[in-house]
């Protein structure tokens, strides 16, 4: 993954390896004189419709409102982590369907921070 940072501002374009996280299992639960089998199991992975954190920090800045036409690679979201500010960027255009934080919300890594339709 490709991304600008500024440090005492001076940008730097560096290039970050993110590890997949194990998706988790599922098991039978016994009891007494047969199983269950759970129907509906939500997992965590990667939205197709949203632009999604890389790493956890705080929001800075939100640059895009509801009903907002973007471009592919348009800066959505500003996050600060230890001091440093780190563009996000679109990863499709679109038109921003719904914008899930606001400046000086905590988040974590893989967070949807913009739904996108």
């Amino acid at each position: 993954m490709q991304l600008r940072v500024t440090v005492n501002g001076v940008e730097y374009e560096v290039e970050v390896e993110v590890e997949e996280e194990p998706k988790p299992t599922l098991g039978a639960i016994f009891m007494t004189g047969g199983s269950f089998t759970p129907t509906h199991v939500q997992t965590v992975g990667p939205s197709t419709n949203g632009v999604q954190a890389p790493l956890s920090g705080t929001v800075a800045r939100v640059l895009v409102e509801e009903g907002q036409s973007i471009e592919s690679g348009d800066v959505v979201v500003v996050l600060e982590a230890m001091k440093m500010e780190t563009e996000i960027t679109a990863p499709r255009s679109g038109c921003v369907a719904a914008v899930l934080v606001t400046a000086g919300t905590a988040v974590t890594g893989g967070q949807v921070l913009i739904e996108l339709d």
